[in-house]
C-alpha cells in the first residue's frame, strides 16, 4: 500500500478462540493494509483481555455499537454460527464488507437472505474457506483448467477428527438450532469445499449420517457417495470420533494421483503427486513438475490477502455469492439424502422445505442406541 492510500478500517465481532488464533493474526499480518479499530464482545472480561493483548482501541458489547461508532470498511464475524446471519446483515447495511467464519449460515434460506443486502459493486459478504487459497491447491486447479492431468475419475475426501464429550458441553455445539449440524457442517466443510473447488459441479449424492458415540442432537459421523458432472465419483467421510486425526483428499486423474494430507492446514510439503505408469518414466522427480515454486500455506492470511485485493477493485471476492453457497448447498443435499434414504440430485433441489430453511427435518431424530449410551455412562463413571 502506498503512503497516500488509507488503510482498511477493520473490526471484529466476537473475541473467542477463532478470533484470537486465526483472524487477529491474519489481520495483523496485513498491518501494512489494515488498521484494527474495534471489537465487539458481550463478555466484558474477554473483551478487555483480547483488546489489551492486540492493542485494539474500540471496545463494544454489541455489533450495533461497534458499527455506529467505528464505521469499519471490513467487519470480521467470529461468532458462533447462530449469530452469523444478524451480524453479516448488520455489517452490510452499515456499508462494510464482511468476512464471516464457517459455516456461512445455518441454512440456504439465510444465505439467500443475506445476499439481498449486497451491492452490485460491494459491499459483499465472503466466507472463510482458506483451504482453497494455498499455492498447491491453486496450482492443481490450474492443471484441471489446462487439462494437463487427464479427466478426473475418482476422489476421496475424509475429515476424520476427534472431539471429546466435554467439547460438546458448550451450549451451542451439537445442536441444529445453533450450530446447523454436526461434523458435516462444522468440521468437514473445509475439505468438502476444496473437493468442490477442484472437481466442480456435483450432480447427485447418496449419504448416511448417524450418531456413533457422542450424545448429540446432530450426527457425529456422515458418509456420502457423490457423482460429479464430469463423471468423476467421490467418497466423503466426516467424523468427530476418530482418535488419529487427519484431513485427507485424493484425486485420481487419468494421468496422475494427487493427494494432500494434513489436519488443520497444509503447505506444499503436505502434497504428493504420483504419475500414472505410462508417464512415470518421463520424470525422475514428478512432484517438482507440478508443485508451484512459491510455497504458500492454506491460511486465513492468504484468503484475506485476496479479499483486500477485491475490496480495492470493488469486485466480488472468491468464496462469496454463488461460489460461497456451493458447499452449503451440497451439505443440505447430503443431510436430505441421509435422512430420507434417497439419492438427492442437484437438479431436484428446491427453494423451500426443511432442507432449504434448515439442514435438517425436525421429524428425523439422531440418538445413541441404548446400549451405546449405557456404555458411555459406565466409561464416565470409571
Amino acid at each position: 500500500m502506498s503512503n497516500t492510500e488509507k488503510p482498511v478500517r477493520a473490526a471484529l465481532v466476537g473475541a473467542g478462540g477463532i478470533a484470537v488464533y486465526k483472524h487477529l493474526p491474519a489481520l495483523y499480518a496485513h498491518r501494512d493494509r489494515i488498521e484494527i479499530v474495534g471489537v465487539a464482545e458481550p463478555n466484558a472480561e474477554r473483551l478487555g483481555t483480547v483488546a489489551d493483548e492486540w492493542g485494539i482501541p474500540g471496545r463494544y458489547s454489541t455489533t450495533e455499537e461497534l458499527l455506529e461508532a467505528e464505521k469499519p470498511d471490513l467487519l470480521v464475524v467470529c461468532t458462533p454460527p447462530v449469530a452469523h446471519r444478524d451480524a453479516v446483515i448488520a455489517g452490510l447495511q452499515a456499508g462494510a464488507w464482511v468476512w464471516c467464519e464457517k459455516p456461512p449460515m445455518l441454512s440456504l434460506s439465510e444465505y439467500d437472505e443475506v445476499a439481498i443486502y449486497e451491492g452490485h459493486e460491494g459491499p459483499f459478504a465472503s466466507y472463510v474457506f482458506q483451504h482453497r487459497f494455498g499455492s498447491a491447491a491453486q496450482r492443481l486447479r490450474r492443471h484441471l483448467a489446462e487439462k494437463t492431468l487427464g479427466r478426473p475419475l475418482v476422489s476421496v475426501c475424509h475429515t476424520l477428527w476427534f472431539r471429546t464429550h466435554e467439547y460438546y458441553e458448550v451450549p451451542w455445539r451439537g445442536k441444529w438450532e445453533t450450530e446447523g449440524g454436526g461434523p458435516t457442517m462444522g468440521h468437514g466443510i473445509h475439505q468438502m469445499d476444496l473437493l468442490l473447488e477442484i472437481l466442480g459441479d456435483w450432480t447427485e449424492v447418496t449419504a448416511r449420517a448417524d450418531v456413533q458415540d457422542r450424545d448429540l442432537e446432530t450426527e457425529d459421523v456422515s458418509m456420502a457417495m457423490v457423482k460429479f458432472s464430469s463423471g468423476a465419483l467421490a467418497s466423503v467421510v466426516n467424523s468427530v470420533v476418530s482418535p488419529r486425526e487427519t484431513s485427507y483428499l485424493r484425486f485420481d486423474f487419468q494421468d496422475a494421483t494427487v493427494e494432500v494430507e494434513h489436519v488443520y492446514g497444509y503447505d506444499n510439503t503436505s502434497w504428493r503427486w504420483t504419475p500414472a505408469p505410462h508417464l512415470a518414466s518421463e520424470s525422475a522427480e514428478p512432484s517438482e513438475s507440478w508443485l508451484p515454486e512459491e510455497n504458500v500455506p492454506s491460511s486465513h492470511i492468504q484468503q484475506l490477502d485476496e479479499l483486500l485485493d477485491a475490496m480495492e477493485k470493488n469486485s466480488r471476492p472468491r468464496a462469496s455469492g454463488d461460489d460461497g453457497r456451493r458447499v452449503l448447498e451440497f451439505i443440505a443435499a447430503l443431510y436430505e439424502s441421509a435422512e430420507t434414504g434417497r439419492t438427492v440430485r442437484r437438479s431436484d433441489l428446491k427453494q423451500s422445505g426443511p432442507y432449504y430453511t434448515g439442514m435438517h427435518d425436525p421429524s428425523h431424530t439422531y440418538s445413541l442406541s441404548p446400549d451405546n449410551a449405557a456404555t458411555n455412562r459406565k466409561r464416565k463413571n470409571v
